[in-house]
């Protein structure tokens, strides 16, 4: 950015100058005098920002007047990616994403030289005094997020936002193998390049910060640890009690839309999303056994991920726990996760059960585009969350009945098979006890192709308006968003092959 402005103690004539800048930066000449006049640095008195570069040549041109240069940090994509790269504060520090997580490595840092000079009037330089330094550029910091399956996460999720007029929603794009995101969406969204009418809500990044119960989503978790713990069997039949479960210490439990099942498999139990079927597994896992499990998925603490303000979630100690605790959490109750954690729990599940660690940051390089430091993924595929086989079962036959018979079914698709998992959650209410019956976070969380899993996607839309009449369900509303990102994505993927 070009500042021009005049140094007011090398200036006898302020009037004269006054207006022969005037015309040159369509300024009156009276307010330019008046800068002058009034200016309380004797060797610099701004007198207008942003001015091009035709200007900056006949005004430097005019006796006590100079151009300063400042470099001014430009979003070329927008609000693309506003809430991964972040932005910056005037003074040219990280207040937010990348940004402020990488701030020390892009700043670089600065020179400066001190010279003795004569007593004229334009304080002529005689010689060098001290030199503390040599400017030196910030890094520059690569991405693991592409531009383009970015796009295609934000334009989907843009829509079903917009069609259902909700409060706000998250879209994750991650590889399963490796933690590396390749898209992150969070709406509403933001400019970067003119951040200064922005509700603060909107700056923040909600796939990390914002804590919510995951409802049905997290059933398949917690039925990965009861097969891990052999609490269940995959063909073992429990008894759904016909959509009425109650008993001493935990209350009563029904079936979403008072759905009746009998005898259920732990498949039939995710395809069909049984409250009771989750409740009673929860029963045979045990509170000590399912709150390890947790844990080991990642739960209750920060994923790790390469950004600012990530949130831990809440995983009550297990010495809380009631009867209501074993009950509940085994179908997304009393647990609050972020839209991350399920990310990196799934990924977990589809990669052979080997904790995934999330990150933004492929690396980072100097100036000539040398390496100076490369994110591996921290994963190094030793040791299990769960079992191999375990975790393949749930993404090779489980999942899929959820996407193929089951709740999920808009998540389907022709080419590729698609494993996942609906959750609908009610949101808690905030002055009183229990649930807004109005207000759901509606949820799909999906990969593929199921054989070998390339992606995971995650879409979570918070608030839909209930009253449009158009539903509420992460199976109505987020499956469909799920199945076009994978659609494009690993269409993309495949042609970027070719």
């Amino acid at each position: 950015m070009q500042t021009i402005f005049a140094e007011p103690r090398v200036i006898t004539d302020p009037e004269g100058i006054s207006a022969k800048l005037a015309p040159i930066i369509e300024l009156s000449s009276a307010e330019i005098c008046k800068n002058i006049r009034e200016s309380r640095n004797p060797g610099f008195a701004k007198i207008k920002e942003g001015v091009d570069f035709d200007q900056c040549r006949l005004a430097s041109a005019i006796y006590g007047v100079g151009i300063q240069t400042d470099w001014q940090r430009y979003y070329p994509m927008g609000t693309l990616a506003s809430h991964i790269v972040g932005f910056i504060s005037a003074d040219g520090k990280g207040l937010a994403g990348v940004e402020l997580q990488y701030n020390k490595e892009l700043t670089g840092s600065s020179g400066q030289n001190i010279f003795l000079a004569d007593a004229a009037p334009n304080r002529r330089p005689i010689r060098l005094q001290e030199q503390s330094g040599f400017p030196k550029d910030g890094m520059g910091v690569i991405l693991t997020i592409d531009a383009t399956i970015q796009q295609f996460a934000r334009s989907a999720l843009m829509k079903q936002y917009k069609s259902y007029e909700a409060e706000s929603a998250v879209a994750i794009v991650a590889e399963p193998k490796s933690g590396a995101i390749l898209a992150m969406v969070s709406l509403p969204d933001f400019d970067p390049n003119n951040i200064q009418m922005k509700d603060p809500n909107d700056l923040r990044n909600r796939a990390i910060t914002d804590q919510f119960e995951p409802g049905s989503m997290i059933k398949p978790v917690i039925a990965a640890i009861a097969l891990e713990e052999d609490a269940v069997s995959p063909g073992e039949k429990i008894f759904c009690e016909y959509g009425h479960y109650s008993g001493k210490g935990f209350g009563h439990i029904g079936e979403y839309e008072g759905h009746s099942f009998g005898e259920l498999t732990v498949r039939e139990i995710l395809v069909n999303s049984s409250n009771i079927g989750m409740a009673k597994i929860g029963q045979k896992l045990g509170r000590d056994k399912l709150h390890k499990g947790l844990k080991l998925f990642g739960f209750g603490k920060k994923t790790g991920i390469d950004l600012p303000g990530e949130a831990d979630g809440l995983v009550w100690p297990v010495q809380n726990w009631t009867g209501y605790s074993v009950t509940r959490i085994p179908f997304g109750q009393e647990i609050s996760v972020t839209a991350m954690q399920m990310m990196q729990a799934f990924c977990t599940l589809a990669n052979g059960g080997h904790l995934v660690h999330p990150y933004v940051v492929k690396a980072v390089v100097d100036n000539d585009g040398k390496i100076t430091r490369l994110n591996h993924p921290r994963q190094a595929n030793v040791g299990f969350v769960i079992k191999p086989e375990v975790a393949r079962w749930f993404t090779t036959d489980a999942l899929i009945g959820v996407v193929n018979e089951g709740t999920g079914k808009k998540a389907k698709l022709g080419k590729w098979q698609v494993f996942g998992k609906t959750g609908t959650a009610n949101v808690a209410r905030s002055d009183q006890k229990g649930y807004d019956e109005e207000s759901y976070i509606a949820s799909f969380i999906g990969g593929a192709p199921a054989q070998d899993p390339e992606i995971m996607v995650l879409v979570s839309v918070r608030k839909p308006n209930k009253r449009l009449g158009k539903g509420y369900t992460g199976g109505i509303i987020s499956a469909p968003v799920v199945a076009e990102i994978i659609e494009k994505t690993l269409t993309y993927l495949e042609k970027d092959k070719q």
